[in-house]
Parts: structure tokens; C-alpha cells; sequence
């Protein structure tokens, strides 16, 4: 009979002890937890703060009394184990409260620690009303605190996924709130042009958002605490969330003498071995494969820990099932956007110096003539040579996960652009379009590879060359006088176009945009029939307007120029 200590509970410990009891009666299983609860839905915290999720019970996933009934698993709250004593293969663990120590026998671990809030050691951050929200005890500080007294403004320090998810729910209970973020973009796993329409969107409601700044202390006076930013902002708030990121609770595996990356993260293997074959880990702790590119890589989501769990159970208890990575897919809610993306991202491509093309395509979450239909923006990011898919990035309203869902499908298959444009996706007018978005994303980027289509990049129209590039706006004059245009266009509407080609100039390059890109592939399929070197600005003007700073573009209200 197989003794199984888990250490850790929630999505990573509390499946692997479930999964270990479906996969062997017999086998002894032990689960410790420092925290008050063996597993509740910490994804679901922000919404119970704002309001969202009423009854807290609604958090609880399961108790001990349910894993001791129904899976036989003996789970020991309140309770940290504080060393692993591999030559002896025991852990010895102390009470929370009471100090009280003891020791616990093993023949298998699997460690699920999780990961910790950073908190950086800023000035003042001791100050009452500075919260990290983790578990259901920092839920409870942060919900009390808005329950019982009265908060007018709140500084959120961090504009990844926890910061924005509260950005939202403290908005939605009247407060005003502010986002400090170090990058110069909220959503680090967007591309900055992709980021920029999160951005739009949280000015619309009310969000301010101090961009490539960082918080340098905190300080309280009159009540109130005192937010100072590295460039030497200042604010006052009632409230202040610390959601800068994560690092990986390790300490317990490196006094084991297990191996760990530069970064603190658990070194596992494909079957989530340690460097000890009786000791497994998984979740938010470990350093695992990323499954486009094969590289090691650390992903802090809670789909990936439950699967890893999983595997690691069945591997600890004789079996052998492999994992074999991650391509990171995640989503987040952004008031009454969705943000999402999977595989590689274009910057991370960059880094690694792998060779890509991208694509930007809009597209209706259903048929645009049935009722409430909402717009979305759909980057995709694949290879040159065969288009197998590498990444994709959706911003915009409903249906974004089900688009992002098909297209992490499609990398894990291997699928590439080509096999996009042919999916067979569910057509109904109050679903989708019979082309579905995640078709004509595919029919775009066939379009570069066929030669049928020659993009740019929104990342390159600042290095246009003057003498030689003629920048095209293609849209109607009411789209000009309505949202403006890029600096130095000039005006043909596509209704004009061929009455142009005896006045175009064939040693010049036409840069072709409208709204959304389809009128420029129409214009560059017609000047390049005509012997024109053009190119078609990918994502078309609505993609660029919102981040023209970033991409170092000047956007001007028209004055009359055809």
C-alpha cells in the first residue's frame, strides 16, 4: 500500500488527492494545508469582493469532511509542513495555531504550495489599508473593508490579471479607481497594440491608468494613505490592492535540496518528477514546457495545475502519463470586454528569434444583422513557412472565448492557418456567421502565404519611408470627419480608386488602410493587378487609433485632402 503525502491543497493538491483515490482504493493519502480551507475557487474572489458572487459558500469547492467521506482522504487543516526529510522520507510539519509539531511519514509526494503575492519592500507598506489578495482570509480583509466604512478611491498597483479583474469589481461598488502599472501596457501576455484596446476600454469606464510608472512608497496622513509613484505622481486613497504578481512558493522544495530555476520555480520533468523520484510538484510552482516551442517556462493558471495534478497522481502511484506542456491559454473580464489569448505571443516570438508573420482580422460574435452582435479583434501569429498556428490574441465582446477555445485547439493539433480557413464551425445567425471570425482569421493569413495579400504591420507604418511610401486612407470622408485619420494620408475612397490608376506613380509604394482592413485588401488586389507595389495596413484604422502614442503615429482631425 502506497502512503501519499500531498502538500498543498486547492486546484493543484485537492485534484491530485481526488485523482490518486480514483486510481488506487487502497493507497493511504494525506493532504496538509496551512490555509483555513482545503480548496475554494481563488478566481472567483474579486467577483465576491465586488458583489458578483453573493454568497461566499458559493467559493468553497469542497471541505475535509467531504474528501474524508466520499475519496477516503485524510486532510489536516491549518497544519504547514516545514521541512521534507528525504533520507528518512518523512515531513515534519507544525501547527498554525497552536505551534504543535510532529512528523508524517511518506513513500510519494506530490508538493502544490502554489505561489505568494508579491510584495515589494516599498516604504510604508505596513500601512493599514494595504492588501494582496491570495486565499478567503484576504477576501474577507478587503471585502470587510469596503462593507464597513466608506471608500471613496482605491490604487490598484499592477495591471495584470487580478489588478484588472478588481479594477473592475471595486469600480462596480462606486469606488474610483486607479491602476499603477510598471510596463508601459496593462495585460503583459498582450502585444502592446492588442493591450491598447484593454486600455481604451478602462478609460471609458472610469479607470485611470498611470502607465510605465511604479509605485515607490506609501505613506498615510489624514486618514488617508499616500501613494507616491517613482515620477513623482501622488494620490490619495482609501484603499490599495497589491496585485504586482506572483513568485513561486518554493522555499519548502529548496531546503529538500531539490532543483529549482534561477527563478525559484520547481524543476519537473514530463511525468512532474522531481529530482526526486518520490517527489512530485505541480501547479504555480513549477517550471514546465511550453508546448509550441518546447522551452522551459513557468505558467500560473489554474487549467494547467488541475491537469498537471492529474498526471502527477497517476504517476506517483505507478503509472505513466506524460505532460507535455502548456500553450498558456487565459481570458480576462474587462467590464464589457474579454481579453484573451494563447500559444506565443509576438514580442515573445521576437525575443526568441523565431521566425513569424501576424495578421490582424475584425470580426461579429454573431451574424451582424441578427440582434446584439459585438465586434472583436482577432491576431494571429504563425510560421512563414508551413502557417502552423503560434499564438493568438482576441480583445472585444461576446464570443472572444470561444474563438480563443478553437484556436488553442488548433495549436495543440498542430493545425495551421490553412486548416483554419476549413474548420467546420457551429453556424446559427445567433451564434456566428457562416464565415466565422476564426475562419476569416485563417482566410487572411492564407491570403500572405498564397502571395494574394502583402501586409504592414501597425509596429511598422513609423518607419514609412517619405520619399517613396503614399500613405492611402480608403475610407468614406464621414469616417474621417467622425474618428480622423493618420497624419499625411491622403483621401481616396475605394469607390475612386480605379479611376485613379492613369495618375498613380509606379515608383512609389501605396500603403493602403480603411476602418478595419477588408477595403485595403480590396485595393491592394486591384493596384497589384495593375502592376503597383502596395501593401495593406493590417487591423486597418480602428486597430491603430487607440494606440497611436505608442506606435509614434499622429492622428489628425481632417481638413479636406483628396
Amino acid at each position: 500500500m502506497t502512503k501519499l503525502v500531498i502538500i498543498g491543497g486547492v486546484a493543484g493538491g485537492a485534484t491530485a488527492a481526488t485523482r490518486a483515490r480514483r486510481v488506487d482504493e487502497h493507497a493511504q493519502i494525506v493532504l496538509f494545508e496551512r490555509g483555513e480551507d482545503v480548496s475554494f475557487a481563488n478566481c472567483g474572489l474579486p467577483y465576491y469582493i465586488g458583489g458578483v458572487i453573493e454568497n461566499r459558500n458559493d467559493l468553497l469547492v469542497s471541505s475535509p469532511g467531504q474528501m474524508k467521506s466520499r475519496y477516503k482522504i485524510e486532510v489536516r487543516l491549518r497544519t504547514e509542513v516545514t521541512a521534507i526529510d528525504r533520507s528518512n522520507k518523512r515531513v515534519l510539519f507544525k501547527k498554525v495555531r497552536t505551534g504543535q509539531t510532529g512528523e508524517e511519514s511518506y513513500d510519494k509526494i506530490i508538493l502544490a504550495p502554489g505561489a505568494e503575492p508579491v510584495r515589494p519592500p516599498l516604504p510604508g507598506l505596513d500601512q493599514e489599508g494595504i492588501h494582496s489578495l491570495r486565499g478567503l482570509p484576504d477576501t474577507d480583509r478587503i471585502k470587510a473593508r469596503l462593507d464597513l466604512n466608506p471608500v471613496q478611491s482605491a490604487v490598484v498597483v499592477g495591471g495584470g490579471f487580478i489588478g484588472l479583474e478588481m479594477a473592475e469589481n471595486l469600480a462596480r461598488r462606486g469606488v474610483g479607481v486607479t491602476v499603477v502599472e510598471m510596463l508601459d501596457q496593462v495585460m503583459a501576455p498582450l502585444d502592446p497594440e492588442m493591450a491598447a484596446l484593454v486600455e481604451d476600454h478602462l478609460r471609458a469606464q472610469g479607470v485611470r491608468l498611470i502607465l510605465g510608472d511604479g509605485v515607490k512608497s506609501f505613506a498615510r496622513a489624514d486618514g488617508r494613505l499616500k501613494v507616491a509613484t517613482q515620477k513623482g505622481l501622488e494620490m490619495d486613497a482609501d484603499l490599495v490592492l497589491l496585485a504586482i504578481g506572483v513568485r513561486p512558493e518554493s522555499g519548502l522544495a529548496r531546503a529538500a535540496g531539490l532543483e529549482t530555476a534561477p527563478g525559484g520555480h520547481i524543476m519537473v520533468d514530463e511525468t512532474l518528477r522531481t529530482s526526486d523520484p518520490d517527489i512530485f510538484a505541480v501547479g504555480d510552482a513549477v517550471m514546465i514546457k511550453d508546448f509550441v516551442t518546447g522551452r522551459p517556462v513557468a505558467v500560473a493558471l489554474a487549467g494547467p495545475a488541475n491537469k498537471q495534478a492529474r498526471l502527477a497522481a497517476d504517476n506517483a502511484l505507478g503509472r505513466r502519463s506524460i505532460y507535455r506542456g502548456s500553450v498558456g491559454t487565459a481570458a480576462v473580464k474587462v467590464f464589457g470586454l474579454t481579453a484573451a489569448s494563447t500559444g506565443l505571443s509576438e514580442k515573445t516570438l521576437r525575443a526568441a528569434g523565431i521566425p513569424y508573420l501576424a495578421s490582424y482580422t475584425h470580426g461579429s460574435s454573431h451574424a451582424s444583422y441578427y440582434p446584439g452582435s459585438e465586434n472583436m479583434v482577432v491576431k494571429l501569429v504563425f510560421s512563414p513557412e508551413s502557417g502552423r498556428l503560434l499564438g493568438s490574441q482576441i480583445v472585444g465582446g461576446s464570443g472572444v472565448d470561444k474563438r480563443i477555445d478553437v484556436l488553442a485547439t488548433a495549436i495543440r493539433g498542430g493545425l495551421t492557418v490553412f486548416d483554419l480557413e476549413e474548420l467546420d464551425l457551429a453556424y446559427a445567425p445567433p451564434y456566428s456567421s457562416a464565415k466565422d471570425p476564426v475562419n476569416v482569421a485563417g482566410f487572411v493569413a492564407a491570403n500572405l502565404l498564397k502571395g494574394d495579400l502583402v501586409n504592414i504591420l501597425p509596429q511598422e507604418l513609423a518607419g514609412l519611408d517619405p520619399d517613396r511610401d503614399v500613405l492611402v486612407d480608403l475610407r468614406q470622408k464621414v469616417e474621417l470627419d467622425e474618428l480622423g485619420y493618420l497624419a499625411g494620408a491622403v483621401h481616396w475612397p475605394l469607390p475612386e480608386l480605379r479611376r485613379k490608376l492613369t495618375d498613380l506613380d509606379k515608383s512609389k509604394r501605396y500603403v493602403l488602410y480603411c476602418a478595419e482592413g477588408m477595403r485595403g485588401y480590396l485595393a491592394y488586389r486591384i493596384l497589384a493587378q495593375h502592376g503597383f507595389e502596395a501593401v495593406n495596413l493590417s487591423g486597418g484604422y480602428d486597430l491603430i487609433r487607440p494606440a497611436a502614442d505608442r506606435l509614434a503615429l499622429k492622428l489628425q482631425q481632417p481638413s479636406r485632402n483628396d
